[in-house]
């Protein structure tokens, strides 16, 4: 019989919580399969079975926290492994390619929700709504809205006696799992990723002297290039041109110029950085994680791209490592994704400071004494003002700016006509 313990994630870690079992008491498990899904402060990771053999699992249930090193299971390795039925598995009955599909669908949801800079967050069409067949029926025939349907099936589901209560009661939406006129209040224990957004939330208002400036840029020439090339770039790099690229290099360029912005402060000391590791603020539904791309001043815009999509999926997946989520210099983050025009966001200490990126949003602009109409958005910069100094901060976001709306100066770094004429 082989124990199993809870494994060392980190020194500073002393306890996890057991998300998910992925097998059940008695089942046969190969070597190197996954048996559980454990969450710590930081990251999220799987357990592994060291050998083959009928697996009994501890008392533990999901949800509950356990220290490190503490018995998560045992496998009897000596244990004869079962004949397995070829026509009762799932796999025999579920009709061919459709689990692929299915999981595809399902990537380029919520990939397109982690990574995607449009004006507006996806939302799904009628091609991702579940319900049963009399259900979709009345919603055809009556065209019902199926926003104002509250799903009461298995895994939202929505059933017959849902799109009725829908129709028999217009303008009027139930919460999901509760009825019309509820008053039902629901306790949930906080995961130990969410109690470190907060303390960290926290500490960074209470330790830092926050300050936030903003900007905005004319979006036209990104816009321009990406709607040109968009389709040879994907074509020669086999990855899609988003903005993330756009941004991350200009920050890089201008941390390169501010050095003080991509500084933070450890004691009496003032640590630099002659490089740029750039994190990435990225919502998930277990909370919000920072993974970090590694020295972006030496990336290719294909790199930066290639490098968002696997972070995006590392966090679809819940397969962050400590080391993705550790060592960032400077963070970007973009609620625009999520409809926001707006807002302060708070650094992600002990960096100094963080970009806010948000909505595309046509607006008229005066250009040289014509009102224009413009595709613009709100650049928010906040920074801890015991590093950065008012000009510091200011000549960041104007350089950031500058050089989204003039691209051709990532190539450089400078103007180049003005490099042209050397001056």
């Amino acid at each position: 019989m082989i124990d199993i313990k809870v494994p060392t994630v980190g020194e500073s870690i002393s306890e996890v919580t057991l998300l998910k079992w992925n097998k059940k008491d008695g089942d046969y498990v190969e070597r190197d399969e996954v048996i559980a899904e454990l969450e710590s402060e930081k990251a999220t990771f799987e357990v592994n079975a060291e050998k083959a053999g009928i697996i009994k699992l501890g008392a533990i249930k999901e949800g509950d926290t356990i220290k490190i090193g503490d018995l998560l299971a045992s496998i009897d390795e000596s244990a004869a492994k079962p004949e397995q039925s070829t026509d009762d598995s799932p796999q025999a009955t579920a009709k061919p390619g459709v689990d692929k599909i299915a999981e595809k669908v399902r990537k380029d949801k919520v990939t397109s929700t982690i990574v995607s800079f449009e004006n507006t967050p996806p939302v799904g069409g009628d091609g991702g709504i579940k319900a049963s067949p009399v259900a979709s029926a009345i919603i055809a025939d009556k065209k019902v809205d199926v926003k104002t349907v509250t799903p009461t099936g298995t895994a939202g589901k929505i059933l017959k006696d849902d799109v009725l209560a829908a129709l028999a009661n217009p303008g009027k939406k139930a919460f999901a799992g509760a009825e019309l006129n509820s008053r039902n209040v629901r306790t949930e224990k906080m995961s130990n990723l969410r109690k470190t957004i907060s303390r960290r939330l926290v500490e960074a208002k209470n330790t830092t002297a926050m300050l936030t400036t903003f900007n905005e840029v004319d979006m036209s020439s990104i816009m321009e290039i990406r709607t040109k090339y968009k389709d040879k770039f994907k074509e020669i790099h086999g990855v899609g041109l988003g903005f993330m690229s756009f941004f991350a290099k200009a920050c890089s360029v201008a941390l390169a110029e501010w050095p003080s912005v991509n500084a933070y402060i450890d004691g009496d000391q003032l640590i630099y950085h002659d490089y740029a590791d750039i994190s990435i603020a990225v919502s998930t539904p277990r909370g919000l994680t920072v993974p970090v791309m590694r020295n972006v001043e030496s990336m290719s815009m294909a790199d930066v791209e290639r490098k968002v999509v696997e972070l995006a999926g590392k966090a679809r997946d819940s397969k962050l490592t400590t080391e993705d989520l550790t060592g960032g210099t400077f963070t970007i983050t973009n609620g625009g994704v999520f409809g926001s025009l707006m807002s302060t966001p708070i650094i992600n200490i002990p960096q100094s400071a963080i970009l806010g990126m948000h909505k595309i949003q046509e607006r008229p602009m005066a250009i040289n004494g014509q009102v224009v109409i413009k595709p613009m958005m709100y650049l928010a910069l906040s920074y801890d003002h015991r590093i950065v100094d008012g000009r510091e901060s200011v000549s960041f976001l104007v350089r950031v700016k500058e050089l989204l709306e003039n691209p051709q100066q990532l190539l450089i770094g400078k103007d180049p006509v003005k490099t042209l004429l050397e001056l």
